[in-house]
């Protein structure tokens, strides 16, 4: 798709960016920068667009995206009701594939680290004991200052690194994204309209609306950015809010099916089992009985 180019703001006195956002949610819109960005989710729930990709993020995820790599996080409706008392907490760094130049990461001691810079192109979702320990030394590195921040980014890396073997990489291979800014506010309009209303039947000639231009431009343009057809996109997004329905618990299979927007339960066997590998009631055991590990 065609994102918007985000300028990353780094401290004049800094050769990269770490903060901590505390917000009532995440909304961002659809965007790229040439920095990597490492995101650790300490409060909330929601969809994220990384590349090609739409899955679900929660509380305690850790996220590693690569650079040009475009990408938006979008909590779920309870975080915009009026009334909300939810909060959405993240601590987010950035920073350049070769902000220590050009040579340091050519040393031969970093091949581990530079093949980590072209696999999170893919971007990955940091697992195992490594996410454990990235996530500590991100909070160490909000506060430190001079050489230690450098010195903690690099343990940061290494450990990610090291554990690649647990982590699971979310952009298909050979995904090209194309980055001109012109297209930022059609994008944009369609994934609003698009997870606003996924719950509903959304009909081509209404999303071409959204889009300004005709059913059959849209399908090609739909396919041309995303390398997906619109309606296998909706079933993701579909499917993505099952997977919150059935981790919650409180509905049944057919209840979920109607809720996430299916008209039919064969349907959403058939479209779950495609997107995640496995039946709702699979996916519900497997999710239940390692949250009692």
């Amino acid at each position: 798709m065609n994102p918007k180019l985000l300028k990353v703001n780094t401290q004049p006195n800094q050769s990269f960016s770490i903060r901590r956002d505390a917000v009532p949610y995440f909304y961002n819109n659809w965007h790229f920068h040439p920095e990597m960005e490492l995101v650790h989710i300490q409060k909330g729930s929601g969809i994220q667009f990384i590349g090609d990709n739409v899955s679900r993020f929660k509380k305690d995820d850790l996220i590693l995206v690569g650079s040009n790599i475009p990408h938006l996080w979008r909590c779920d409706d309870a975080y915009f009701q009026q009334n909300s008392t939810l909060k959405a907490i993240a601590t987010v760094a950035h920073f350049s594939e070769n902000f220590w130049g050009n040579d340091f990461i050519e040393l031969p001691e970093n091949k581990k680290i530079k093949e980590l810079i072209v696999t999170a192109k893919r971007g990955i979702i940091i697992k195992g004991k490594a996410k454990l320990i990235v996530a500590e030394l991100m909070q160490q590195m909000l506060v430190a200052e001079n050489t230690d921040r450098i010195i903690l980014l690099l343990q940061i890396l290494k450990s990610i690194a090291e554990g690649s073997k647990a982590n699971t990489l979310l952009v298909s291979k050979g995904f090209a994204p194309s980055l001109e800014i012109k297209e930022t506010e059609r994008i944009n309009n369609i994934y609003t309209h698009s997870i606003a209303n996924f719950k509903g039947k959304i009909s081509l000639n209404n999303i071409a609306k959204i889009a300004n231009i005709s059913p059959n431009s849209f399908c090609r343009y739909f396919k041309l950015h995303t390398r997906k057809t619109y309606n296998h996109f909706l079933q993701e997004l579909r499917v993505g809010h099952a997977c919150k329905l059935l981790i919650q618990n409180k509905l049944n299979i057919t209840q979920v099916c109607y809720e996430s927007g299916f008209n039919n339960v064969t349907n959403f066997y058939k479209s779950f089992k495609k997107i995640t590998g496995n039946s709702p009631l699979e996916y519900q055991k497997q999710y239940l009985t390692n949250a009692e590990i």
